[in-house]
């Protein structure tokens, strides 16, 4: 059975893009104007906040991007293609790292969208760990540094890039992708070639 580990802020839920919204609003509301590296997706490294910004910025914001973050565009009819095959999909997520209400919020979304995994991994700080474990096949993730090091450990990995996000060198474990509709295609010729 094909293992895909799947994460879900920046691949099923389009948070990423609402977090930099908000980023952008609570920098220039702060007249701090203090934006350094456009390509890093962080906010820690993003900006030069001092750690009460960082502290400010969760407390004020982090609640508002989980409710207010819409599923990414194609995921429910890809998942839903994807169930009907012979595939295990495992979440693999630092969602409720920074607010445990996050990790509760992200389950009610979910549930209201019938989105089941078989599995979910909560607050992983080493996602890598968790693919070995599972014998993951393929994992799906938005962070260049996750990418970089569960590709570097001759996983398949699908980094799933947002416009203006740090671009990697695509090798044998590492394909960019910036959609469902790539990812479905990638699975599929995966399984075909299996």
């Amino acid at each position: 059975m094909l293992k895909i580990g799947i994460d879900l802020d920046g691949v099923v839920f389009d948070s990423e893009t609402t977090y930099r919204t908000y980023e952008e609003i609570f920098d220039m509301k702060k007249n701090r104007n203090t934006l350094v590296n456009r390509e890093e997706p962080r906010f820690q490294k993003r900006y030069d906040w001092s750690e009460e910004d960082k502290q400010e910025f969760i407390h004020e914001y982090f609640m508002e991007v989980s409710k207010n973050s819409p599923i990414m565009a194609g995921f429910k009819p890809v998942y839903e293609l994807l169930r009907k095959e012979d595939i295990e999909l495992i979440c693999i997520t630092a969602r409720g790292n920074f607010l445990e209400e996050m990790m509760v919020d992200a389950q009610r979304i979910l549930d209201e969208n019938n989105i089941k995994f078989d599995k979910i991994y909560w607050k992983q700080n080493d996602k890598l760990a968790i693919c070995k474990k599972e014998n993951i096949d393929i994992m799906i993730d938005d962070y260049y540094e996750i990418v970089k090091e569960i590709s570097g450990n001759k996983i398949n990995t699908l980094y799933f890039r947002d416009t203006n996000i740090k671009k990697l060198e695509e090798n044998e474990y590492l394909k960019e992708v910036n959609n469902w509709g790539d990812i479905y295609r990638y699975i599929m010729n995966y399984i075909k070639e299996d």
